[in-house]
């Protein structure tokens, strides 16, 4: 067979195992040998003198990104387009620094190095303006919760780390294999070579084995009521006035709770921009939605409705921000993404922005370029620093969206002391695709992570109530009008990823940066001085 026929090959096999785990529930382990084609590609190559080897790490990861994120074009081709052939590229950049690292460091070195680099990109890229984490690699747990439990202790960025370990392990048993040095091994190294790498690759599996079984789910219920209105977001403004879409929400809360007996608290959902009338400097009088839905409350003692609102802020004088556009009366609009509460004054401003869409990026460059395009970008602004809302008296953090992808931030409500968790979403946009099952899905991790139970609001589906340690236990139909009822659990808990942060990823960073310091020294170190 030619070598460019084994190189093909083995890259369609790495695209598949990485694909696997985003797209079939319980494949999360084919991550764990899926790196392994593409270092064998790449070896393969580089042995054979084959010429633009970029093209064939690029090109897996092109099509790995379009397999697991294609249906992000449902909502806009060249936003899908763009996702895609950026991210796949910043993967290669990482890569294309590991064959660079293979000119002044030998042996296993470049690998580590390689490892490094890429989960210490994967941290980078939770803070960066242009965000796209979608695809970190400790997100292939998602749907296999058994292999995921320990992330109570390292964040999604520790199974990077471990998927990024069993991988370099095999790959490098294949390699002694293939140039015969596994038989030049004694007996002792060879066993401590086989063993090293089951150690690694079962230790975690065993320990979040017994994560699994001995956890216990504290005991302070609390009842939720969670409404789908499933209003296509295509069509929401254009087929149905928001007076409408009051009374449909307001009608299925007064079905679900009719008979409602007693003043126990209840905690009532409703989705992500539920509403476009909230202007956030007198909420109650700009707001027909927001006195409609307190005012329905109150019928139910005890009950409050967490709602998402399209909101806006009015600012008089000066220009506020980069971000805001200016009105015809002079004053200037700043545009939010926004969750509030029936009854209360609180409100809580989305802060991880989906790019493009909801916010410009480095705003005070590509706002001019979008002001000479016509206002085509989102321009939202976030709040500075998380906050809680309190319905039904419960601390609670409120994840808006795209904000449920990134652990370390969610680990922020908890230290402000929140008790429960709620995501509130609008999943439609990309239709009936792997999209938002991925997406709910990731709220698993974020439950392990925290420990915290999860109540999950989505237009259209899937909306789902989440235990602590991640299983879905009720959940409603996709593309469907209904109301969830149940019972969620009130926790104090601290796990050690929320008291002390992403350990791995500042970890890997570090060793990262050193070796990118020491691998720069030594390019300039003449080869003779070197050995």
């Amino acid at each position: 067979m030619g070598v460019k026929r084994q190189m093909a090959l083995l890259g369609g096999l790495s695209v598949f195992l990485l694909s696997v785990p985003f797209l079939v529930p319980h494949t999360g382990w084919a991550a764990l040998f899926g790196l392994v084609p593409l270092l064998c590609l790449e070896k393969i190559g580089s042995e054979a003198g084959v010429r633009r080897m970029w093209l064939w790490y690029y090109g897996v990861f092109v099509l790995w990104n379009a397999a697991t994120t294609f249906w992000v074009c449902n909502a806009t081709v060249g936003g899908g387009i763009f996702a895609v052939l950026a991210n796949a590229l910043q993967m290669a950049v990482v890569f294309a620094l590991f064959r660079a690292s293979k000119k002044v460091f030998r042996g296993s070195v470049p690998y580590l190095f390689l490892a490094a680099a890429w989960i210490a990109w994967e941290r980078f890229y939770f803070s960066a303006q242009i965000s796209w984490p979608w695809l970190t690699l400790g997100n292939a747990f998602a749907r296999t919760l058994t292999l995921a439990q320990w992330y109570e202790f390292t964040g999604t960025l520790g199974g990077s780390l471990w998927i990024w370990a069993c991988n370099l392990g095999l790959f490098g048993l294949l390699c002694a294999l293939a140039d015969g040095r596994f038989f030049q091994w004694n007996g002792k190294a060879k066993m401590a070579g086989i063993g090293g790498w089951l150690l690694v690759l079962a230790g975690p599996m065993v320990f979040s084995a017994i994560l699994w079984n001995r956890y216990e789910e504290t005991a302070e219920p609390l009842d939720v009521l969670i409404v789908q209105p499933n209003f296509d977001p295509y069509q929401k403004f254009q087929s149905l006035s928001q007076s409408q879409q009051d009374a449909i929400l307001e009608g299925q809360v007064r079905q679900a709770l009719q008979g409602r007996q007693g003043n126990d608290p209840l905690l009532v959902l409703a989705p992500e921009t539920f509403t476009a009338d909230v202007i956030t400097n007198d909420i109650p009088a700009s707001s027909a939605t927001w006195r409609r839905l307190t005012g329905l409350m109150q019928a139910y003692p005890g009950a409050q409705l967490l709602f998402g609102a399209s909101a806006y802020t009015i600012v008089d004088g000066e220009r506020p921000s980069a971000n805001a556009r200016q009105r015809g009366d002079g004053s200037w609009l700043l545009s939010h993404n926004s969750a509030l509460v029936t009854g209360s004054d609180e409100i809580f401003h989305k802060s991880k922005l989906v790019v493009g869409v909801e916010m410009t990026p480095f705003p005070g460059f590509f706002t001019k370029i979008d002001d000479m395009l016509g206002g085509v970008m989102g321009r939202c602004v976030g709040q500075d620093e998380i906050s809680l809302l309190h319905p039904a008296g419960v601390p609670v953090g409120c994840a808006i969206c795209y904000e449920s992808v990134y652990g370390e931030y969610c680990t922020g409500y908890i230290r402000k002391g929140a008790r429960l968790l709620t995501v509130i979403t609008n999943d439609a946009w990309w239709g009936d695709t792997p999209g938002y099952r991925q997406h709910l899905s990731y709220s698993s991790l974020r439950a392990i992570e925290t420990r915290r139970d999860i109540a999950r609001c989505a237009n259209t589906g899937i909306s789902a109530l989440i235990d602590q340690r991640g299983r879905i236990v009720a959940e409603t139909p996709w593309w469907e009008q209904t109301v969830l009822r149940g019972t969620v659990n009130l926790s104090d808990r601290e796990t050690f990823f929320v008291r002390n942060g992403d350990i791995a990823g500042r970890l890997c960073t570090f060793v990262f940066l050193l070796l990118l310091v020491a691998g720069i020294v030594r390019a300039f170190i003449p080869k003779e001085f070197r050995k």
